[in-house]
């Protein structure tokens, strides 16, 4: 088997800033993000209208899917394939933000993540993904995932100690706060026009 070739991170900036389409990159290797289902982007809208309409006359600010947030040491001018390169959901920045370079679209002080899971890459966001945002981004104080087939929410939080706690919710009446940005999420309103498949199976059923 013939070793696949190793990229740059500049290898990869050249590549991912001259595309229409978005790539993620971990330590030498590039990744072509899929194309996202129906309920992924209604879900993504729906969270960002939530938490910018919050944000609005405070120092956080939001952003959408095409801003990378930087995971790893900093580059010895690009030549590294060490660290991580992502395109989270929906970021939340506070404070001016931090910038890889004169470029302006990698950001290196997230203060919270979303992520709207899906069957392709939900191992990696729970997994790898999350213990890279743990190590290289300090400020980050809340991880959120967001399944798009259940009704349920899994909110991890940084504690003073630098551990993190999780709590789940799993009803469409239920809400949690970020405290960090004194946001409060209700996942009825997260998961607005969202029908899911068991309530579509339901209704076959009672048509027939």
């Amino acid at each position: 088997m013939v070793a696949q070739p190793l990229f740059t991170i500049d290898d990869y900036l050249k590549i991912d800033r001259a595309s229409d389409d978005r790539y993620e990159y971990i330590d030498g290797h590039i990744y072509e993000m899929a194309g996202e289902s129906p309920e992924h982007g209604d879900i993504c809208t729906n969270l960002t209208l939530i938490v910018a309409g919050q944000l609005r006359n405070s120092p956080c600010r939001a952003r959408s899917k095409d801003t990378k947030i930087r995971s790893g040491p900093d580059p010895l001018q690009g030549r590294s394939t060490k660290g991580m390169f992502s395109y989270p959901d929906l970021v939340v920045i506070c404070g001016e933000p931090q910038y890889h370079d004169e470029r302006r679209d990698i950001v290196l002080n997230p203060a919270v993540i979303f992520e709207v899971l899906s069957e392709a890459t939900e191992l990696f966001d729970r997994g790898e993904k999350f213990r890279r945002y743990q190590l290289w981004n300090p400020t980050l104080t809340d991880y959120v995932l967001v399944s798009q087939v259940a009704p349920v929410v899994e909110h991890f939080a940084r504690q003073s100690d630098g551990s993190w706690s999780l709590h789940i919710y799993e009803r469409l009446e239920e809400r949690f706060t970020l405290n960090a940005i004194n946001c409060t999420l209700r996942l009825a309103e997260i998961y607005e026009r969202i029908v899911f498949r068991s309530e579509q199976a339901e209704t076959g059923d009672s048509v027939s």
